[in-house]
């Protein structure tokens, strides 16, 4: 078959799962076009192309959209919940998680805004002013301590900042972490320190095509996309300690997205589909 019409053919092959890319419409880091995808594919052999199609179709992708209607509804829920055990929003206190990276300020404000929490009378604070927080939870004695971000691992980096915040919580404070999306990973850490998840989604390890626990794809699919993922990193082909998640959001992937979707470092020499910001060059 000449290039030129082995290329069209092409085109045509896969059109449809090319349409279906319009779900990450709004993904900031990298526009996903039919251009880049077909970049994306091309550095792969053409035997791989169409099940690296398939696989891009296993992303959960969560829109600007999708993440403010969950956290307003979540919100929503929570807020009610604690009306009937007789806190009411005057004593209740959002917290930002304010670690590098982290989307919780941007999730927060969101909440903020769409909810209208300030005229309620909801408290808000960054998780580094602890003296604002001590000084605030001794003047109320008691309430609800609701900390917010938008995706959690394995939710060591959350539970360090809590951690951190704990000694410094005077009174009876029910704590909550309100969130779009966490891997059941985190939920074990979360109920040790007796902090309750507001998630919208949970992402098991069997919902992930790549991780051992799941069984998504059959084996010898799983196997070869496994070893391109390690062709591409030998350490951290799967994501940040081989989560191999799924989940992508508007805002930014996941470090723990398998490096199959998101490319080397700095996108040399291998370019993804869904870069992470700090996977982009300078």
């Amino acid at each position: 078959m000449i290039p030129s019409v082995a290329r069209y053919w092409h085109d045509v092959k896969y059109w449809p799962k090319y349409w279906r890319t319009r779900r990450f419409y709004d993904y900031k880091p990298q526009a996903v076009t039919v251009g880049t995808i077909k970049i994306w594919l091309q550095q792969f052999e053409e035997k791989d192309q169409k099940t690296l199609i398939a696989f891009l179709d296993k992303v959960f992708y969560l829109s600007e959209k999708n993440v403010e209607k969950l956290l307003v509804d979540l919100n929503k829920s929570l807020l009610a919940r604690l009306n009937e055990s007789q806190i009411t929003p005057k004593n209740i206190i959002y917290v930002q998680i304010h670690e590098a990276g982290s989307s919780s300020p941007v999730i927060l404000n969101m909440i903020r805004d769409r909810a209208l929490l300030e005229r309620k009378g909801c408290h808000f604070i960054d998780s580094k002013d602890v003296r604002a927080l001590n000084e605030l939870t001794n003047k109320l004695e008691n309430g609800a301590i609701i900390y917010v971000d938008d995706f959690v691992g394995t939710g060591n980096q959350f539970c360090e900042v809590r951690d951190f915040v704990v000694p410094y919580i005077v009174g009876n404070f029910s704590e909550f972490f309100l969130l779009p999306c966490i891997c059941e990973e985190a939920l074990y850490e979360l109920g040790k320190r007796g902090v309750e998840a507001v998630s919208g989604h949970i992402h098991s390890k069997s919902d992930r095509p790549l991780h051992p626990n799941s069984s998504v794809l059959p084996p010898t699919i799983k196997k070869r996309l496994i070893e391109l993922c390690l062709k591409i990193d030998q350490k951290g082909g799967l994501g940040y300690r081989n989560l191999a998640t799924m989940v992508v959001l508007y805002r930014n992937a996941p470090n723990s997205v398998p490096l199959i979707l998101r490319g080397s470092l700095k996108q040399n020499p291998w370019r993804g589909i869904l870069p992470r910001t700090t996977d982009l060059p300078y």
